[in-house]
């Protein structure tokens, strides 16, 4: 059975626009906080970390809430319509906020309304993907990723977001949210959720692919509950999902600011790169895999993430701006190694009709990361200097590939690919 390709990538589009958001968040609230209302790096620090707050408590919640939503449109489809439309209604609107309380509201609903549909959004690959083929579909579902993060990013060149000082930033704003609602219309124009989901469960019976997919990791015992070794795995999976989100989400949370006012160069230079070097890195990632298996390759990736961001910690005002380019572009292999890998390796320890659920645990483990690191990352900065950016988030990314090396379970071995388009194929 081979993955079609089409589904794949149109449902990839609610992935499109998420990440179209959050790369825009990213870069260019720091930039608000601190140029417009004069926001420490700490204070910047600290509200950069609310949607991963929001998002620890509402991403489970929301998650299991769409395993057990039934409607003609599926049980995903009515989170992402309506989340987004919110979303973009609120982002739009804070890019006219002058008034420091007034943009915080809006940027709480914006950050609200994300957290309704992330893991709905995340949830629908495996919804309509047979086991054999979910890293497969992962692979590309972080295409679609990255090619709403590019488009964004080159948004960013284009609307001179880097400027110091620069404090405007509605057109860019805009300009993102119709990259989203655009997004949004080729989702819903095209995605069938209920038959495809249908179809899923059809060609899963086929090829018996709940207890082969994921062999004896799919075990339950008490009524539902993983195997002590397999909820032992679980827990050293999100551990290191934990500890990489830190490292990583320190430096895309920080490096604009960092870029700027520390090395005096274009942030969206890097970042963009870091985004092509992904894109590219993707079918590579899935022959390695078929070779050493998830967890090897996944430690392969972690291995070169600290090497980029170890390199990058040498780097000075006065270094040549390519190497900082190449030390991104390292990064962004890095990290498709790790995130095409990753995420099925928590979701294939989940029963049928429990996917949003574990999409919500891999999500919870990443924001709650996310809500320390802005903050402590800020802290360092603003008291100990900038340049701790790199060496901070080399360390937790060395603590990564620690606890990685305690996981025994979800890491199959499939079958040689027949095809160059099924390298993109990583269950091992």
């Amino acid at each position: 059975m081979k993955l079609n390709y089409k589904r794949t990538i149109l449902v990839g589009f609610a992935f499109f626009l998420i990440s179209a958001f959050w790369q825009a968040y990213d870069t260019i609230i720091p930039l608000i906080l601190t140029n417009k209302f004069n926001m420490s790096q700490a204070g910047s620090g600290f509200i950069m970390a609310l949607d991963n707050i929001f998002a620890v408590f509402m991403l489970p919640l929301f998650g299991a809430l769409s395993d057990k939503t039934k409607t003609r449109y599926g049980r995903r489809t009515p989170y992402i319509f309506f989340g987004t439309i919110a979303a973009v209604c609120a982002f739009v609107a804070l890019s006219f906020a002058d008034d420091l309380a007034l943009f915080i509201v809006l940027l709480l609903l914006s950050l609200i309304s994300m957290a309704t549909f992330r893991s709905p959004a995340v949830a629908l690959m495996p919804d309509v993907t047979v086991k054999p083929l979910r890293s497969q579909g992962n692979a590309i579902i972080n295409l679609m990723g990255t090619a709403g993060g590019i488009i964004v990013l080159a948004f960013a060149t284009v609307f001179h977001t880097s400027e110091v000082g620069k404090t405007d930033f509605r057109a860019y704003i805009a300009a993102v949210c119709g990259v989203m609602l655009v997004g949004l219309a080729i989702f819903l124009a095209t995605v069938r959720e209920t038959r495809w989901a249908r179809d899923m469960e059809e060609d899963s019976l086929k090829i018996d692919a709940e207890p082969a997919a994921d062999g004896a990791d799919t075990e339950a015992e008490d009524g539902g509950r993983l195997a002590k070794d397999k909820m032992t795995s679980l827990v050293f999976i999100l551990a290191s999902v934990a500890l990489w989100f830190i490292g990583y989400n320190a430096v895309i949370s920080k490096y604009s600011i960092y870029a700027t006012n520390e090395l005096h160069i274009s942030y969206s230079v890097s970042l963009l790169i870091a985004q092509a070097a992904a894109v590219v890195a993707y079918i590579p990632v899935g022959i390695v895999a078929s070779k050493i298996g998830r967890k090897k390759t996944i430690l392969a990736g972690v291995a070169m993430l600290f090497l980029a961001f170890g390199g990058a910690s040498f780097i000075t005002s006065g270094s040549p701006e390519w190497l900082m380019t190449l030390l991104f572009a390292l990064a962004g292999i890095a990290w498709a190694t790790i995130n095409v890998n990753s995420f099925p390796m928590v979701v294939e320890l989940a029963r049928g009709g429990n996917v949003g659920r574990y999409t919500g645990y891999y999500y919870t483990a990443s924001m709650a990361a996310q809500i320390v690191t802005p903050i402590l990352s800020g802290v360092l900065m603003d008291y100990v200097g900038m340049r701790t950016l790199f060496p901070y988030a080399a360390v937790f990314v060395m603590l990564a590939f620690v606890t990685m090396l305690f996981v025994r379970h979800g890491d199959n071995r499939p079958a040689a690919p027949a095809s160059v388009l099924e390298n993109f194929d990583n269950d091992n």
